[in-house]
């Protein structure tokens, strides 16, 4: 038996900043490795806004399942052999949403990137929405910049691209569909709002949802080399009888 543990990480369309429900949330503490994990939120996309960490805090404080913390880069007190004792002490690092190409050049100047893949390899599961869900593939489709635009920039553990915000946002669908056909961006995954993704070793292994309808997709160039093949992954409905997370 491999001592080596599955490399898990999980794209968010919702939780704790978009929903009251927690059903999303709740789904992500079900994956953790421990029956009373640690959680760490980065709100680093959106500058570590004071209220988005409150929030958080608000939504997992009240949880006995966990035990949450907030990890802030702009007014870090770390030093760096205490900063990776931290995240690596993880067993969730949930990353939320904002300014993708901001936070990876944020992450960079501290070296969470590598702390991140670091921790990534020892077994913590990484997770976010937004920002947070592009932050972790090779590239993404992001309006970090103004308008819709492929950004070819990412942590790379998760193959290929990611488009949050799939169907909630007008421009989203025909704008990610034309930079994969084009070639701007790599085939990826898509997500609408209400929707998770769980992926192990960098293949899907889980698809939830908490909305009617909503769905994750894969996203490909089509044989034709002038559109896209878009397929529905099939979905766990979270609002149906729980199942075991572990």
């Amino acid at each position: 038996m491999s001592d080596v543990p599955p490399r898990r990480l999980a794209l968010l369309g919702g939780g704790f900043s978009t929903e009251e429900d927690g059903l999303l949330d709740d789904w992500i503490l079900g994956h953790a490795r421990t029956p009373r994990p640690q959680v760490c939120f980065l709100p680093t996309a959106s500058g570590d806004a004071p209220a988005y960490a409150e929030r958080f805090l608000a939504a997992f404080g009240p949880r006995p399942s966990c035990v949450p913390s907030v990890l802030s880069l702009f007014g870090r007190t770390l030093d760096d052999p205490a900063l990776r004792a931290f995240l690596l002490a993880q067993d969730v690092v949930y990353v939320g949403g904002g300014n993708t190409a901001n936070l990876l050049a944020v992450w960079r100047v501290h070296g969470v990137d590598r702390l991140l893949r670091e921790a990534y390899d020892r077994g913590t599961l990484l997770c976010g929405i937004s920002a947070g869900a592009n932050c972790w593939a090779e590239a993404s489709h992001t309006d970090s910049f103004g308008p819709l635009t492929a950004l070819s920039d990412g942590l790379g553990l998760l193959p290929g691209s990611v488009c949050p915000h799939y169907d909630s946002e007008p421009g989203r669908r025909p704008s990610y569909h034309a930079a994969v056909a084009g070639g701007a961006l790599p085939a990826g995954w898509a997500l609408d709002d209400g929707t998770g993704a769980l992926f192990t070793d960098g293949l899907p292994t889980e698809a939830v949802t908490r909305a009617p309808g909503a769905r994750v997709y894969r996203v490909e160039p089509d044989e034709a080399g002038d559109g896209v093949h878009e397929r529905a992954l099939p979905s766990r409905d979270l609002r149906a009888a729980p199942e075991g997370g572990r």
